[in-house]
């Protein structure tokens, strides 16, 4: 993704969860009122005389005259805030109102819209009870996050004064761990039923269906992203799975209305689940940033010890200060590797920074924005956008973290496929050293069974023919011994391998060449070149060469007829040597065999063991000429 498309992709982010927060506070809390400027009439309920009662009883309270002899009753402005109108009181409250029906079409069915009753509420119309959702004794129904709509039956309407009441259960603001659960009563509506129906059907989806369905989708990608880091041993990707799976059973409390647990223990549980969680979103941002583990994580796993035990030390009276000092402490740490993170992003070139840095700002505002609310600061929205706002920056920051993981795995595999070849390629480059070395290793083995064979014809050999031409009465005989010696001494010269300088070879050739063809009768005129630096001639090359230039001498002498011969030696890249006489050339009859008489064959192959060639030109009456080419 470009870096214009991750901009992009963040102002949207930005401004879907901003518009939603704008609309939880601004929007929907107005719905009600909106309603009584519309065409058809609704009435709102702003006020109500209440009575306070240590429990929940089974019907209404002895009924006084309101507004003369009001006993323990007193009028109260809606909403009605227990933790503002009765701090501590824990147990139901009666609220009287009296109302006259506004007119609605014909056909039409009023109805009662109750937008927050925390936590369960009973309703009754001129003496009888319409709804009652849930236990209104302990442990009370949680409803805190569910509106009611009660519709008012036309049959037990009167025409002018009806009298609404309600009995309310709830617990005091100090014995829950967060304000939207301590006991209160919302504004009212009293209008037609079709007009109040879409803003309850909104109301409950925004706060229990959107939380359901986003904890169902949360705890997907915390089993996904958990599994996935186990898998590649990624402790921020299993860090970041158990937030979002903690975050997922946390959400629970929100639709879960029938829980069978004391209100303590349950407000107390919802409290310090939060505490993992948090340190685990912490740790992930940490990891993800490239921080080493060091001793700050047992401060920060230290917490979830500490805080179950301040709790138990501050008793249940004081479980929503407790609370409010745990949620800011995670609150104040999350703003701490929020802010770690991104001063580590933008002080290094990275890919994500627009991306994330959206994400985590919106992270650190729907967390300061919850702990405002309990502080009292912001007053409590219709909509709770926190239940679903973090969990859609958790799907945010999966789909990053995903694509990450992809792009790695991508580098990884691409990484991978370049080893293989580097590998195949070394591996190769063995197999050629191993060749090498054991060509070598028989070359050196070869080498030595060379040295051993030269030393025997050297010292036993040629000793013998030594003997032969130096006692033999015979010339004949002593003739082939010198021979034979000569042939023993150049094969002995190839067999120990010490390379010839160049000069040295072309002085014994010149010197041979011309006493043989001299005793021969055949004049001689060799031209060689001047050598202006050392050159080196193997020995193996001297070997060959000596023979192909003694056959060659040897042909002309029993065949050629010639009376001159010249030689022209050229050195260069290679060693050139052009030897021509004037002799009769090859009889016709031996015209295209050149191959197959005269030794031509062995020079020829001899010059190409070499790597070289030696070409013989001749034709009756014209003489021959031998080139022939041997690489230095």
């Amino acid at each position: 993704m470009t870096r214009p498309g991750r901009r992009l992709i963040a102002c949207l982010a930005a401004a879907v969860v901003l518009g939603f927060w704008l609309a939880s506070w601004l929007l929907l809390p107005a719905q009600a009122q909106s309603t009584a400027t519309a065409a058809t009439p609704v009435l709102a309920l702003r006020a109500a005389e209440s009575l306070a009662l240590p429990h929940a009883v089974l019907g209404p309270p002895p009924s006084r005259a309101i507004g003369a002899d009001r006993g323990g009753w007193r009028v109260v402005a809606l909403p009605d805030d227990w933790a503002r109108t009765r701090p501590g009181h824990e147990g139901a409250v009666w609220y009287r109102i009296e109302f006259q029906p506004p007119p609605v079409p014909a056909g039409e069915l009023l109805a009662l819209l109750i937008p927050r009753s925390c936590q369960n509420a009973e309703v009754w119309l001129n003496g009888s009870r319409l709804d009652r959702d849930g236990r209104i004794t302990p442990p009370y129904t949680r409803n805190c996050y569910q509106s009611q709509l009660v519709v008012l039956p036309t049959g037990l309407l009167s025409a002018r004064d009806n009298l609404l009441e309600i009995q309310l259960v709830g617990h005091p603001l100090n014995r829950v761990a967060a304000r939207q659960r301590a006991a209160g009563l919302s504004e009212m509506v009293i209008g037609p039923q079709s007009l109040l129906r879409p803003v309850h059907a909104r109301q409950l989806f925004w706060n229990l269906t959107a939380a359901q369905i986003v904890a169902v989708l949360l705890a997907l990608i915390g089993v996904f992203m958990a599994g996935m880091g186990w898998v590649r041993s990624a402790a921020e990707l299993q860090l970041f799975g158990f937030t979002a799976l903690g975050w997922s059973i946390l959400s629970a409390r929100v639709w879960w209305r029938e829980i069978p647990l004391p209100n303590a223990l349950v407000e107390a549980l919802a409290c310090l689940g939060f505490v993992p969680v948090g340190v685990c979103c912490v740790l992930f941002l940490l990891r993800y940033s490239g921080r080493p583990r060091s001793r700050r994580e047992l401060l920060l796993w230290s917490q979830c010890l500490l805080a179950p035990l301040a709790m138990w030390l501050a008793g249940p009276e004081h479980l929503f200060s407790v609370a409010s000092a745990i949620y800011t402490m995670l609150a104040a740490e999350l703003l701490a590797a929020v802010a770690l993170y991104l001063w580590t992003v933008w002080s290094e070139p990275h890919g994500e920074r627009w991306l994330m840095s959206a994400v985590l700002t919106l992270v650190v505002l729907a967390v300061a924005a919850e702990v405002a609310v309990q502080v009292h600061l912001l007053p409590l929205p219709q909509v709770h956008l926190i239940h679903f706002a973090m969990p859609f920056l958790f799907c945010a920051l999966a789909f990053r973290l995903t694509q990450v993981y992809v792009l790695a795995l991508r580098r990884a595999e691409q990484s991978h496929v370049g080893l293989d070849h580097r590998l195949e390629a070394m591996r190769h480059e063995m197999e050629r050293s191993y060749a090498l070395l054991s060509e070598q290793r028989a070359e050196q083995t070869a080498e030595k069974e060379r040295k051993r064979i030269a030393a025997d014809l050297h010292d036993d050999l040629g000793a013998k023919l030594l003997t032969i031409v130096h006692t033999s009465t015979d010339d004949h005989i002593s003739t082939l011994a010198r021979e034979a010696l000569e042939e023993m001494r150049l094969s002995v010269r190839g067999l120990t391998g010490r390379p010839v300088q160049l000069a040295d070879a072309l002085a014994d050739w010149r010197a041979e060449t011309v006493s043989r063809l001299g005793a021969a009768g055949i004049g001689v005129e060799w031209n060689s070149d001047e050598l202006l630096a050392p050159r080196m001639l193997s020995a193996r090359g001297f070997v060959q060469t000596t023979r192909i230039l003694r056959e060659a001498v040897s042909n002309m002498i029993k065949h050629s007829g010639a009376s001159q011969c010249n030689v022209r030696c050229a050195v260069d890249a290679d060693l050139q040597l052009v030897i021509r006489d004037n002799g009769r050339g090859v009889p016709m009859q031996l015209d295209g065999k050149l191959d197959r008489g005269h030794g031509m064959y062995s020079m020829k192959h001899r010059a190409k063991q070499l790597q070289g060639q030696c070409l013989v030109e001749s034709g009756p009456g014209y003489g021959t000429v031998i080139r022939l080419t041997i690489p230095l």
